[in-house]
């Protein structure tokens, strides 16, 4: 999230936007991190007055919760709308590594 910060200073929407689907990445197997990254998603989205991407994570959040619970979390979707909210992706390794680190 910092490296989301750092590029919403410098004006890098999409520097930005990386940064948060990296943590969205990072966040899917915990459920708060997970919903907050999205609450951040919604607000980037919103003050960008992007309102494909609003309705997309406002859909991704009410989704969240269900998936946590079914254990149905597409692992390394990126948390994006212009991704379908089932989509299984690839992880990049640097990621994974961290993931892996946190679970254990």
């Amino acid at each position: 999230m910092s490296d989301f910060e750092k590029a919403c200073s410098e004006g890098d929407r999409a520097s930005a936007w990386r940064a948060l689907e990296r943590a969205h990445i990072i966040s899917q197997p915990f459920l708060g991190p997970h919903l907050g990254n999205h609450r951040t998603m919604l607000r980037y989205a919103s003050e960008q007055r992007d309102w494909r991407e609003v309705m997309g994570q406002l859909v991704r959040l009410a989704l969240a919760p269900l998936g946590a619970l079914t254990g149905r979390i597409p692992i390394g979707n990126t948390g994006r709308s212009n991704v379908s909210a089932f989509q299984q992706m690839h992880i990049p390794d640097d990621l994974r590594r961290a993931i892996e680190r946190k679970l254990r």
